[in-house]
């Protein structure tokens, strides 16, 4: 038998106890993650008998980190992150600002110096990656508006996170912490040695996006293409894992930032290739199970003590998390003329903290800016948050229902999407028969778009992004947007007098939700799809689902109409 099978023992000791307690935990009604956390403690050095290795715990579940970003990656474009930019930088700031300023207000009263104060705020306003995306794919809000918007604003919040991590060494002394070698130098070179790391880490920041755009974009979809050419399932699966955890690894060591974010940005690159939704099908199993490992490793950083050692000092960690960051978020999504549930949906999904939130805790204790008890109070504030985290979105639709029917308020703020959500009163209605309804406005539906207004073809745009549809607006088009697998989306685009749908994205699920909601409103409808691969378009062929079409093959098309009209009369096919 090995001498050290402390990785074994660790994997076996997690996913049995989480098994066991996440099963029990749905027994009692509860989220399956309270189960997992709660594994965690039990393995802890906090809690009597098998103690866990807690540094394999964390770096497993790093791994697991990795590979949920990637998948996100893999379905979010940087056109989708570029239409959220808006309200996610402001929004996200703003946020990390003002729970900042609530932790900071919080630790002030107890006592601790301003730089502790600080930190410790900083650690309450960056929300979890793991339980924001878990969240959101449960329920099916990763790529609706408001999903698409919080993980934009997640993003932003990482680039914060990253900043701060690289330059809060150098800043330490500022802060308060004892005088080290490393801070009696930083001190020595004065403001230039701090413009010199603010300098020197924007710099990183953006080399690593040029190159993930400029050299990943190309070089990614192109070796899973490579791999995929070799038939091999296992191979194929290899690549797609090597890809993700090898550019997250990279972009920490070369350019300092963090895993989470450098394997979100080698997923957005991959997705230009055909096999990106296979790629996604294939980590699925191993993103859950390390996503389990995630939550484990956070229960077993935790000390159950501070609960009864220190009660007030952790309610007032979670009212801020939960109630202050909520409130913030809600707040901001509304001032950026958001309706009143896409703001409940996003303040629900950034009260929680998680990842960051330990790695700035244990930073700034070992840097001596904050006392021991503060990492034990940002670990409690995490798993308290985390657990409470799905009862909160539970609650959106019942407090919304609640909010309306007793608040003149409420319903005009509620109301604020109509305008987008229907055409405008300028529309001609008279022009809208027989039109074709374009849904999304990306890469294929834009020349789509602009190819039907040369001929002067009678439009209406669904789209997703509120942005692209105030623009497409401003340019005289008829736009809606929502969800076009939503009855009401489509009434609006008038689909009872449309001649034919096209839907550009290639989301399978989506596709049939969406025709079988246009063909209920409109029988006689005809139905453009596209396909994202071959074996998918032939899949919604046998479903009997419209016209399908693939990227691949009309591309092949035209260049074989491009061979024949560039030879012209210089082709001459051989007689009989």
């Amino acid at each position: 038998m090995p001498h050290d099978v402390s990785l074994i023992a660790t994997i076996a000791a997690a996913f049995g106890l989480a098994l066991i307690l996440g099963l029990l935990a749905m027994k009692l009604r509860l989220p399956p993650l309270v189960g997992y956390l709660l594994a965690g403690v039990v393995v802890s050095p906090a809690t009597p008998g098998y103690v866990a290795d807690v540094g394999l715990a964390s770096q497993l579940a790093e791994i697991g980190v990795m590979l949920l970003m990637f998948g996100v990656g893999l379905h979010f474009s940087l056109d989708d992150l570029m239409a959220v930019r808006r309200i996610a930088m402001p929004g996200a700031i703003v946020q990390i600002v003002v729970a900042t300023l609530l932790g900071a207000g919080a630790a002030m009263l107890w006592g601790w110096s301003g730089g502790a104060a600080i930190v410790f705020g900083l650690c309450l306003s960056v929300a979890s990656t793991v339980v924001l995306l878990r969240a959101l794919e449960a329920r099916g809000l990763l790529k609706s508006v408001q999903g698409r918007i919080a993980v934009g604003w997640l993003v932003v919040e990482d680039l914060v996170m990253v900043l701060v991590l690289v330059l809060l060494p150098a800043l330490s002394g500022l802060l308060g912490a004892p005088a080290s070698g490393t801070t009696e130098a930083a001190a020595a070179g004065g403001s230039g040695a701090l413009w010199s790391a603010i300098g020197l880490t924007l710099a990183k920041v953006a080399a690593f996006v040029v190159l993930m755009l400029v050299v990943g974009r190309r070089l990614l979809p192109r070796l899973l293409w490579w791999v995929a050419r070799t038939g091999s399932q296992e191979l194929f699966t290899l690549g797609v894992i090597a890809t993700a955890i090898g550019v997250a690894f990279g972009a920490a060591k070369l350019f300092d930032v963090s895993f989470a974010l450098g394997a979100f940005f080698a997923g957005m690159m991959m997705r230009e290739s055909e096999f990106s939704h296979r790629a996604a099908d294939e980590t699925l199993p191993l993103r859950d199970a390390f996503a389990v490992l995630f939550f484990v490793s956070v229960g077993m950083l935790f000390d159950p003590a501070v609960l009864w050692t220190e009660p007030l000092r952790v309610l007032s960690v979670v009212l801020v998390i939960l109630v202050g960051k909520t409130v913030a978020a809600v707040m901001l999504v509304l001032m950026l003329r958001y309706s009143l549930g896409t703001a409940l949906t996003v303040g629900a999904s950034l009260a929680q903290i998680g990842e960051f939130s330990f790695i700035l805790a244990g930073l700034g204790v070992t840097l001596g800016l904050m006392p021991a008890e503060a990492q034990s109070l940002v670990l409690a504030g995490a798993i308290l948050s985390i657990a409470v985290n799905p009862a909160l979105f539970s609650l959106i639709a019942p407090f919304e229902r609640w909010l309306l029917a007793r608040s003149a308020l409420a319903r005009r703020l509620e109301a604020r999407t109509e305008p987008l959500s229907a055409l405008p009163t300028s529309t001609d209605e008279t022009l809208l028969r027989d039109q074709v309804i374009v849904v999304g406005h990306g890469r294929v539906g834009r020349p789509l778009v602009q190819a039907l207004q040369e001929r002067q073809v009678p439009l209406v745009v669904v789209d997703l992004g509120r942005e692209r549809v105030d623009r497409l607006r401003a340019e005289g088009l008829a736009a809606v947007c929502g969800d076009a697998a939503e009855p009401e989306v489509l009434v609006q685009a008038h689909v009872a007098q449309a001649a034919m749908l096209v839907v550009t994205a290639s989301d399978a699920l989506a596709l049939r939700r969406m025709v079988e909601t246009a063909r209920t409103l409109n029988p006689a409808i005809r139905v453009l799809l596209r396909a994202a691969s071959e074996d998918e378009a032939e899949l919604l062929r046998g479903e009997g689902l419209g016209t399908v079409l693939t990227c691949e093959k009309e591309l092949a098309r035209g260049l074989g109409q491009g061979v024949i009209e560039a030879l012209g009369a210089a082709f001459s096919p051989r007689s009989a």
